[in-house]
């Protein structure tokens, strides 16, 4: 572990790969076991290409297959032309003779040109729809999870190696190409040479199994040490991107965190690099090794084809048919053996996506359920309990009871760390109580269908997000699926007293809010905080949720934001409110007083501060500061 590991992320960023399924099982293989789970990894690579383009599929089988099948044709008529020119007669009879085999051998070539050209092309056209339909189906299984497994670190380990998942479905098509076109041509020649003496075929074998054991050997390391090192190489990145991130840039600058950033890069740039130098070094370890019996093999077989000539056991035009076929039939299990290490490879890697898919689908918000009420009276929430997933501390809401009327302006109160935001998002179905009950009237929500709770909730959060779209799109983004029409754009605008912020826009509603790509423009923290409450008045939902709604904002604009949210209520919609500006909530019809996960109080602000609590203890607190004197500045030493 570096300085760098322990400074910056609290210690080292390589965990044991256990909790993978592919892990084990992948250095345990062996080489009858990779070949027998040969048939197992072509067909999964043909499931990917069918789903994505099944003409383009089947156009690359049938071109590999036959390509196999001409091979094998080629070889036979390349021991036919040798047959008739070592045979007796005159050369104008050898050659004559030999005519037919080399037109055949002539048209085996043209054919199997023909093939690869037509396999190239369906397999480039098959590639990035492969990627593609892979990379869709990640994003569709991440975005539809619960928010609770998307902040749960494992699950997140998942995410991070699942990801790959994609490129390695795009690769699994071109080696399965190859490991296809191999086995047949591997097939082909050792058909052939079994046919022409029986003890050649296991010499062939002999030659290729030490770079099959290299080949194999080294891709182990490489699966493992991925899986081992996968979250450093992700902070290394994280690091280098803060580099140029805008966000972090004048304190970069300002702090001079530049060189800073730098040497702990460069300390996990070579932490990562020895992790490099030792797989090389001991891939040519392993490399050498296999050449040595390798070289030894290739002897062997050519000793034993000399041994058969000078035996008379072998014609000297099968000798040479023998030595093609040896060639060809080691290049061929040369080619199948590295190909079906790097199918396998990228096999396990997929099988990394599809175990996302799977464990994806279990942790999705559930689809269906009891329809909500139309028309409900109150939010009741009945001894509710919420620990956040790895979470081993005190629960961030504990034992809560308490009521939201509907049509009413609620506002939730209390210190940082009092669960006032994880309350809203249990409200939202965000989250689900791990203990009691959320009612909706009479019915519970867990037995609703949570997408359309969602339909009835817009949200403000004090850090929602700003896309980096137009501002078009910012607003619009609130209720995707509604009509972009400019009426309901110019009325939501209008609600959230936005119009000033648009109308300043270089290109109106259609400027690009990114400056990081061209003709992109950036807004004031006041502005994005208009547009976000523009964004919850275009998605028009029956409970509207603010959070710190005016956190970015002077205090003119602030008092006219309250303004519009007390006229939402008046017109039937039903706000709730997160603020530390406890004058800003006196105009609230009931207010709940959270600490530290408890609810303490809930009354009228009037009420709450008549009695005296908790609310009435941070009120004079806030109030203090406008009401205290100002401190009498420090007298200056007098000179001399």
């Amino acid at each position: 572990m570096s300085e760098s590991e322990r400074l910056l992320f609290g210690g080292p960023l390589r965990y044991d790969t256990g909790w993978n399924q592919h892990h084990g099982a992948f250095l345990e293989l062996s080489f009858r076991a990779l070949i027998t789970r040969l048939p197992a990894l072509l067909a999964a690579g043909l499931r990917l290409a069918r789903q994505a383009d099944p003409r383009a599929a089947r156009t690359v089988l049938a071109a590999e297959v036959t390509r196999g099948v001409a091979q094998a044709v080629g070889l036979l008529a390349v021991n036919s032309v040798l047959a008739r020119l070592m045979g007796g007669g005159s050369i104008e009879d050898r050659l004559r003779g030999a005519v037919p085999a080399l037109v055949t051998v002539a048209a085996v070539m043209l054919l199997a040109t023909l093939l690869r050209a037509a396999s190239t092309y369906a397999t480039g056209r098959l590639e990035p729809k492969v990627e593609r339909v892979a990379t869709e189906l990640y994003l569709e299984r991440a975005a539809a999870v619960e928010l609770a497994a998307i902040e749960d670190h494992a699950f997140h380990k998942l995410l991070d190696t699942a990801q790959y998942g994609a490129s390695s479905a795009r690769r699994m098509i071109m080696y399965g190409t190859r490991v296809a076109n191999a086995a047949i041509s591997l097939i082909a020649a050792a058909g052939v040479l079994t046919v022409l003496h029986p003890v050649l075929l296991p010499l062939l074998v002999t030659m290729t199994l030490p770079s099959a054991w290299s080949a194999l050997t080294i891709a182990r390391r490489r699966y493992a040490s991925f899986h081992i090192w996968v979250q450093h190489a992700r902070a290394g990145h994280l690091i280098s991107g803060l580099l140029t991130e805008p966000a972090a840039a004048p304190e970069i600058r300002v702090h001079g965190v530049g060189p800073f950033l730098l040497r702990h890069f460069r300390a996990m740039s070579e932490t990562a690099e020895a992790e490099q130098a030792r797989l090389a070094r001991l891939a040519a370890r392993t490399g050498l090794v296999a050449a040595a019996w390798t070289g030894l093999a290739t002897a062997a077989t050519y000793a034993t084809l000399g041994a058969l000539l000078l035996a008379g056991a072998m014609a000297l035009s099968v000798a040479g048919t023998a030595v093609i076929a040896i060639r060809t039939g080691s290049a061929s299990l040369d080619t199948l053996v590295l190909e079906v290490n790097q199918l396998h490879e990228e096999a396990l890697f997929v099988g990394d996506l599809e175990k996302l898919y799977a464990e994806a689908a279990e942790r999705a918000i559930p689809v269906g359920g009891r329809p909500l009420p139309e028309d409900p009276r109150e939010i009741r929430f009945e001894n509710v309990t919420f620990r956040y997933p790895g979470d081993a501390a005190r629960p961030a809401l504990d034992d809560i009871t308490l009521t939201l009327p509907l049509g009413r302006i609620v506002a939730l109160v209390g210190e940082n760390g009092s669960g006032k935001t994880t309350l809203v998002k249990l409200l939202a179905g965000l989250y689900v109580p791990e203990k009691g009950r959320i009612l909706w009237d009479d019915v519970d929500a867990a037995t609703m269908d949570r997408h359309r709770i969602a339909e009835r909730i817009a949200m403000v959060a004090q850090d929602f997000k700003r896309w980096p779209f137009t501002a078009r799109v910012n607003v619009a983004v609130g209720r995707p699926s509604a009509p972009l029409s400019e009426e309901r754009l110019a009325a939501a605008v209008a609600e959230a007293g936005a119009e000033g912020v648009v109308a300043d826009l270089p290109r109106g509603l259609d400027t690009l809010l990114a400056r990081d790509f061209s003709g992109g423009h950036e807004l004031s923290g006041g502005q994005w905080q208009r547009l976000g409450i523009a964004r919850a008045a275009f998605r028009n939902g029956r409970i509207l949720i603010v959070d710190e709604p005016t956190a970015a904002l002077d205090a003119r604009a602030e008092l006219e934001v309250f303004d519009r949210i007390r006229a939402l209520a008046d017109g039937g919609q039903t706000v709730v409110l997160i603020t530390h500006r406890l004058a800003s909530v006196r105009h609230a019809d009931l207010v709940h007083v959270l600490d530290q996960g408890r609810l303490v109080e809930s009354g009228t602000p009037d009420e709450l501060l008549a009695t005296g609590g908790l609310y009435a203890e941070l009120y004079a607190l806030q109030a203090e500061q406008f009401t205290r004197p100002p401190a009498p500045a420090a007298r200056a030493p007098e000179a001399g």
